[in-house]
């Protein structure tokens, strides 16, 4: 019989932690291009740069069933808002509403701001 492979030897350790460029930060509104929930639009709630990915309000809604932890608390199925790929959606454009990707571009300050390539107006950052 062979070694295993979860065996701590065989193991990756040390792997660098890769944080992807994002072009989407969180209190941002977004429509989803892709997917299930295609056509729909909502505000983006969390970022994880890590893995890729947003969710976003009222998008991808998955169903938990959550058994009670003590014995005032209640059991049941409760709804979410799951991660999708941050690839599957895109920002809106604050000038026509519509769909957009952007450009970076260093303003007087020498702050990266946003630039709709659409319209050419700059998107503001809304940290949420």
């Amino acid at each position: 019989m062979g070694r295993l492979v979860h065996k701590k030897s065989r193991r990756r350790r040390n792997k660098p932690v890769v944080h992807h460029k994002m072009h989407i930060t969180s209190g941002d509104t977004v429509r989803v291009v892709s997917g299930d929930d295609k056509g729909k639009e909502g505000r983006v709630l969390r970022v994880d740069r890590k893995r890729y990915r947003v969710t976003v309000e009222g998008v991808n809604i998955v169903k938990r069933h959550k058994r009670a932890q003590r014995e005032g608390d209640e059991s049941g199925i409760i709804e979410f808002p799951a991660m999708l790929d941050a690839s599957n959606v895109m920002l809106l454009d604050p000038k026509t509403g519509e769909p957009t990707r952007i450009r970076r571009k260093r303003d007087k300050d020498g702050v990266l701001e946003r630039i709709s390539v659409k319209s050419g107006q700059a998107i503001p950052r809304a940290r949420a």
